[in-house]
Order: C-alpha cells, then structure tokens, then sequence
C-alpha cells in the first residue's frame, strides 16, 4: 500500500477571543489517497473550514493556532515547513476554492489576468505566450470562451464566476483540491453543472479532491470517502457505501439523513435534528452530542466515547459498545 496523499493526524486547532477560547478542532484524523474525493460533511460550526485552513495554513494570524497534531502532504508534515515553502505549496500542489466566489475574485482585474498571476508566480520558465495560451485553455475548459478574458468579474453571472475561480485553482493542475462549498452560492441547475464540471476535470488532470458540504445528495454523487464532523470532531468515517448503505451509524449521521426529503415517502414533516450545535467556548462533557442525542444515557453524559472500527467504517458513539448493545 503506497502512502496516503494526505493524512491528518489528532488536528488541534483553538482560536483565541478576548471571551475565551474557542475549541474548533478536537483532535481529527483523515487520509485521502491520490485520486479520491473525500467529502467532509456537517452543520455550519462543525470545524470544516477550519479544516481546510489548517491544511492550506491560512489560520488568522495571533488567533488561530494549531496546538497538536501533523498534516502531512505526500509523507511531509506541512506544519513544519516555512511560510516560504508554503506559498510555494499553495497553488502549485494544493489548491483552494473558496466559499463565496463572488468575493474571491478581485474586482478591479480582467479575469484572464486573475488565471495569469498564478502562471507568473509558479511558471516563470514559460514564455509569456505559453502563459496566456493556458488562460485561454482553462477558460475554455470550464466553459468560458477564452474571448471573455479581458472582462472583469462584475460582468459575470455568479455560475460563471465559480468556474473562473475553479479554473485559477486548476490552472497549475495542483495534486489536492481543496472546494469549501464551491455550489452554495448558486441555484440547483447551475450546482449540477459545476459538480459535474468539477468531478470531470478532477478525473482528466487526476487531482484528489476534499469536498466540503453541508449536502448528502452531493456528496453521494461525488465522493469516494466521507467524514461526518461534529463540534470539532469526526464522529463517523468511512467510504460512501459505509455511510450511505451501511446498517450502523452515528447518531448525528443519522439524524442529517432524517432531515432529508424523500421522493417517495409520505410523510408531512421532515425529522430535523433538535437542539443547536454546541457552543464551540463550552463544549459539553463526555459526547459532544449528548444534549441532542434521541439516544443519550447518563455514560454519554460523562465518558468520551471510543472508536469503533470496522474495516475503513468509523463510529464514535458509546451505543456501538457490545455492553450496550
């Protein structure tokens, strides 16, 4: 078995307020192999994007700080290379799109000079012809005729300016993709198209992608891996057939999938989860999930529970004990 391409070991991150401090990551671990897609799944505060800023390290300076744990990137651990290094990193082997495209473009530069400032940063053995014969190639390959690359992005619908900020983070066709909710901005239609657009070049330039979403039906359709997270931790992992066909899940998984909309059922209401996401400050004892949880016993109340493995199929839940069950 070669290595993984990326491996997130016992990630601690807290963020430091003048209130108190904020536990964001407790202690994750992942690994994505080359060529897969994991998705990383949970409600808004569950340490996603703090996730994926661990990885890329772009933490707010003097408030975000990685306590504990390695993030390695093809077997070297990314949070003991220099800032140098790591801007040669970003962008050239992982690459980051950014939640809302609207404001990561910059407003007062033509788009095709926007693709352009990562070629000249990264590849400056190529002529300026090479250069500008890439831009019209990644426009065109997101669907954007090359001709539009001396407008600026206000003339630009919101569909087409995530494929201009999809195409500047494929541009050096880095080895990771890093997409923080690349379709939320958009309506479904457009969604389906840039999913679509996304999964297929992954698949020509054979890049690993981490997909961050809050939605099921995305992630059944684009990833190999899922890691479900919950106030700073992954509570079940596992390949998608583990989560979306497996018979054993976590709680909290289940409950997202009870928040879903079925086709063919009949019911009037859907089953949200009840409660709201703890408050990352004070975080409660023994499962963070416990104040929500259908199932929750007075163990939940105070133990942290194990993990339980089976295969690749990870749970983090006291009901998986052979006691309890």
């Amino acid at each position: 078995m070669s290595e993984p391409l990326l491996e997130i070991k016992d990630l601690v991150v807290e963020y430091h307020t003048d209130e108190a401090d904020v536990h964001a990551l407790n202690g994750i671990s992942l690994s994505l192999d080359k060529g897969e897609t994991l998705g990383l799944v949970g409600e808004t505060g569950a340490g996603k994007t703090t996730t994926a800023l661990s990885i890329m390290r772009l933490l707010p300076k003097k408030i975000g700080e990685i306590k504990n744990g390695q993030i390695l990137f093809e077997g070297e651990n990314l949070l003991d290379k220099t800032e140098a290094q790591m801007r040669l990193i970003r962008g050239e082997s992982i690459s980051m799109i950014f939640q809302d495209p609207m404001t990561s473009l910059n407003p007062v530069m033509r788009v095709g000079d926007q693709i352009l400032e990562a070629l000249r940063l990264h590849r400056p053995d190529m002529s300026k012809a090479e250069q500008q014969k890439k831009v019209d190639e990644m426009l065109e390959m997101v669907g954007i005729p090359a001709a539009r690359k001396r407008e600026y992005p206000h003339q630009f619908s919101g569909g087409m300016k995530q494929r201009v900020v999809i195409a500047i983070a494929l541009a050096l066709e880095p080895k990771l993709l890093i997409a923080d909710e690349p379709t939320t901005a958009l309506d479904v239609t457009i969604q389906a198209q840039v999913l679509q657009m996304m999964s297929d070049l992954k698949t020509k330039l054979d890049t690993s992608m981490l997909l961050i979403t809050h939605d099921l039906g995305v992630v059944s359709q684009t990833c190999d891996k899922v890691a479900v997270m919950y106030a700073g931790e992954v509570v079940e992992y596992g390949r998608a057939e583990d989560i979306f066909l497996g018979k054993q899940h976590h709680p909290y998984t289940e409950g997202l999938f009870g928040s879903l909309p079925e086709l063919n059922a009949t019911a009037k209401r859907l089953s949200p989860i009840n409660g709201l996401m703890p408050d990352p400050m004070a975080l409660p004892e023994g499962c963070k999930f416990h104040p929500r949880c259908p199932h929750c016993t007075e163990r939940c109340k105070k133990e942290i529970p194990a993990v339980h493995q089976d295969g690749e199929h990870m749970i983090r839940c006291h009901l998986m004990d052979k006691e309890v069950r």
